[in-house]
């Protein structure tokens, strides 16, 4: 699992039948690196996430064939303030 901050939207006017519903956000993990993620959550940019990588990712979408997905955002973190 990876942590990392929303940083773009990737929109694509096509895609495989087999992709569900949800948007592709683009991801800077720590560390710098970039890649695209699968978002059923609704995330927004800016926002700090929890993303599954690999066929972990792809085997979330239980009632249908694994999609060629390979990066799932799981979770939105919730920011802390220290008092």
């Amino acid at each position: 699992m990876l942590r990392a901050r929303v940083i773009g939207n990737v929109w694509s006017s096509r895609r495989l039948d087999e992709v569900p519903s949800g948007a592709f956000l683009e991801v800077e993990v720590e560390g710098g690196n970039r890649l695209v993620a699968f978002d059923v959550l609704g995330t927004g940019i800016g926002e700090s996430v929890l993303v599954a990588t690999g066929s972990v990712a792809s085997a979330w979408f239980k009632d249908q064939a694994a999609p060629p997905i390979d990066a799932l955002i799981i979770g939105s973190i919730d920011e802390t303030t220290d008092s």
